[in-house]
């Protein structure tokens, strides 16, 4: 049964920002994308880059390494090689506070 995790208040990621949290021991990036949050892994499948440290394009998300652009709802990215997708996590608002669940 899937559970949810308390990530951060919602005043803690404002529209147009991204944050890395760690949880379970998994890095997590959550974005705010004019109020809407999305949350992945944070950690690029092609060299570990931290996303968290890349730039917010709408649900796109550039890579600060090799600039792959990952996909904030699919978890894919474009790039010039394949890469390995990104997981994505359902992200819940409630009482002010931003939570994902996890399996």
């Amino acid at each position: 049964m899937p559970r949810l995790a308390k990530v951060a208040a919602v005043e803690e990621i404002s529209p147009g920002e991204m944050k890395s949290f760690e949880i379970d021991g998994r890095q997590i990036l959550v974005a705010n994308v004019e109020g809407k949050y999305y949350a992945m892994d944070a950690l690029c499948s092609h060299d570990f880059w931290d996303l968290s440290e890349g730039t917010l394009e709408g649900n796109k998300v550039v890579c600060p390494g090799h600039a792959a652009v990952w996909n904030l709802e699919t978890g894919t990215a474009e790039f010039d090689e394949e890469l390995k997708p990104l997981t994505t996590y359902k992200i819940f608002v409630r009482e002010g506070f931003v939570y994902l669940e996890l399996d």
